[in-house]
């Protein structure tokens, strides 16, 4: 479990094929401090195990589903990706609740100055439509944000420079591919409410034998 408040920086030093699967090391300078090998890493909101650690790096490996599923698949050398590590009991929650179980991928209409600060829309893809509000809380490569504009099809977000200096968000470009996580609550919310209007469709009833 994470928080979605991005402790640095990391950049991708390699990128190896093993079979189907792909071994990234990601080098840094401070989260490593403490971590053993099997513990967790979110990278650009991607909960991985740490599989190996040298003095500054650290290995994860990810799988077919993970690199369709995330911007992790297009990564390469050099690249720069977000790193939290996992949330302790003893911490506060800055953010919201992060699973690191991202949904799917978003992509990048535009990031662009107003007067209010930095805005960063986002096209999303409809089937996480029903999970998104206005002023709900979305996590985009990792980073805990509100949605300050809901449209059909995009959402906006408001960075403000800190999150510009120490997330990647900031270096974003047009089209970049970015990945999306729903709000755990709206996601339980919803099968909540969908198990409620079962309980008055006929196929319901009838199967408990109520007709």
């Amino acid at each position: 479990m994470f928080t979605g408040i991005i402790k640095e920086i990391g950049e991708i030093s390699s990128v190896k094929k093993s079979g189907a699967n792909k071994t990234f090391a990601v080098k840094t300078s401070k989260i490593l401090a403490n971590k053993k090998i099997g513990q967790s890493i979110a990278i650009n909101g991607v909960c991985t195990t740490i599989t190996k650690i040298t003095k500054n790096t650290f290995e994860f490996e990810a799988m077919p589903e993970t690199l369709n599923r995330t911007n992790l698949g297009i990564i390469k050398k050099n690249s720069k990706v977000n790193l939290e590590d996992s949330l302790k009991f003893n911490e506060d929650i800055d953010g919201h609740l992060v699973q690191g179980h991202v949904d799917t991928k978003g992509e990048v209409i535009s990031l662009s100055k107003s007067k209010k600060g930095t805005i960063l829309t986002i096209k999303y893809p409809k089937e996480i439509a029903k999970y998104l509000a206005f002023k709900g809380s979305i996590s985009i490569n990792g980073v805990s944000l509100t949605i300050s504009d809901l449209n059909y099809s995009d959402f906006s977000v408001d960075l403000i420079p800190h999150t510009l200096k120490n997330t990647n968000l900031g270096i974003l470009k047009k089209k970049d591919e970015v990945n999306l996580e729903i709000d755990m609550i709206a996601r339980y919310v919803k099968r909540l409410l969908d198990a409620k209007e079962k309980e008055f469709t006929y196929e319901f009833l009838k199967d408990r034998n109520f007709i």
